[in-house]
């Protein structure tokens, strides 16, 4: 206890030997090796290749990863009604715990299926899909459509980018 002078604080117990830290900093890496994800197709024409392509990763198609792919999955959808719809089946089958084992679902990629906004109902249903994971959203791009895949990926989706490891965004 402290003395009762009031000049002194309380004292410290300690517990065990005191230990005097290294004055040699850890060693770290020159450059951080990025995350390595599975694209997962929820349905046909998602954009799951391409999404690979352009961030890295590996494309599963619309089939869970093999035992030698990254066990951390990225679902992608379209933004249209089916594609969204499909993306809710699919989360429901990790809820459910019925997708293979030792899979770890990490996130949510949402591919525009059109230019432009979408119609509230698409947008209410992506809420929804928000409140219950993380969603990435790449907006529509031209070039992609036209297959051209050069380039860096456009800057809306900077946060993918950096969670891929892939290039920052362009002016795109």
């Amino acid at each position: 206890m402290g003395t009762t002078d009031g000049l002194r604080g309380p004292e410290i117990w300690i517990r065990g030997p005191v230990t005097v830290p290294d004055p040699t900093p850890p060693p770290y890496a020159s450059a951080a090796t990025p995350r390595r994800f599975s694209w997962v197709a929820t349905h046909g024409g998602a954009g799951s290749s391409t999404l690979a392509a352009v961030y890295g990763g590996h494309d599963s198609g619309r089939g869970w990863p093999g035992a030698g792919d990254p066990p951390s999955v990225l679902l992608v959808a379209r933004t249209h009604a089916a594609g969204l719809e499909s993306v809710l089946r699919t989360l429901e089958v990790f809820r459910r715990g019925e997708a293979p084992a030792g899979l770890d679902l990490d996130s949510v990629v949402l591919v525009a299926d059109a230019p432009g906004r979408l119609p509230r109902p698409l947008a209410l249903r992506v809420r929804a899909i928000e409140s219950v994971i993380d969603v990435y959203r790449v907006p529509w791009v031209t070039e992609w459509r036209l297959g051209d895949l050069g380039g860096n990926p456009p800057r809306e989706t900077a946060p993918l980018a950096r969670l891929t490891g892939a290039a920052g965004g362009s002016t795109r």
